[in-house]
């Protein structure tokens, strides 16, 4: 079917654990350039990088990329994205994915799916990802996040504990158990009024607690619709030690 979405990349700069991440040299381009091209064979039809770094506008222009000077007061990259869709006047029912700009090993095809997922369902105001969890210890691990769904596969919650809990087995999970729990995928696709509705939501307790963003749409209503991924994404860079094994992987492919 036809489908028409954007991309947008925040990229910021500044970095607690890896300051200039964007621009840090991989095979003789920058990280950054990587991800933009992931967001060009996506087939979207309009790629921006949104950053509040004149660096990086430098570095991305360089390659030929279309940049979005944005506040360097945003406390989330989707308020980001809201400043963009409203400084490039986009439509209410424009459909808006988030690629963030270290990720180099996104594929393409989860970018597409997950625009067409939110096209799929009007009533959802954003879409996700997710793909079974494989191993049972990854269960447990608070760097996971779990997500449970309603029989049409909207979002019902979205945890760093186990959820759904196993009362009998939570305990002893085999990996063919841990089989029925969905990780979450870090990947969304907004529509342009949720985006603009969102810098108006107040963060709730239940973000507080777990640190999940998405959690604030859930308590104010917004559905979130989410689909098992057709590919996965490959490790993100947050440290130098994850740069290390992404540039080997880059190199393989």
């Amino acid at each position: 079917m036809s489908l028409e979405f954007k991309v947008v990349i925040p990229a910021r700069y500044a970095s607690t654990r890896f300051e200039g991440k964007p621009l840090v040299d991989i095979s003789g381009k920058p990280m950054l350039r990587y991800v933009y091209d992931c967001a060009l064979a996506s087939g979207a039809e309009q790629v921006v990088i949104a950053t509040d770094d004149e660096r990086i506008q430098q570095a991305a222009e360089g390659f030929g990329a279309t940049v979005c000077m944005t506040s360097p007061d945003h406390p989330s990259g989707t308020d980001r994205l809201a400043e963009v869709s409203l400084k490039y006047g986009w439509d209410i029912n424009d459909i808006v994915v988030n690629l963030q700009g270290d990720e180099p090993l996104t594929p393409a095809s989860i970018l597409r799916q997950v625009a067409l997922n939110l096209a799929d369902h009007p009533k959802a105001g954003m879409a996700t990802l997710s793909t079974p969890i494989q191993i049972a210890r990854d269960v447990h691990d608070p760097n996971i996040v779990k997500v449970v769904t309603d029989a049409e596969g909207y979002a019902l919650y979205f945890s760093r504990s186990a959820i759904p809990y196993h009362r009998d087995t939570a305990n002893q999970l085999s990996d063919e158990q841990a089989k029925s729990f969905q990780r979450h995928l870090g990947i969304y696709a907004y529509r342009v009024s949720f985006l603009h509705s969102y810098t108006n939501m107040q963060a709730c307790e239940l973000e507080t607690v777990e640190k999940l963003e998405q959690l604030r749409a859930l308590y104010s209503g917004v559905a979130i619709h989410v689909d098992e991924a057709v590919d996965l994404p490959g490790p993100g860079v947050d440290t130098p030690d994850d740069l290390k094994l992404v540039e080997e992987l880059l190199r393989q492919q």
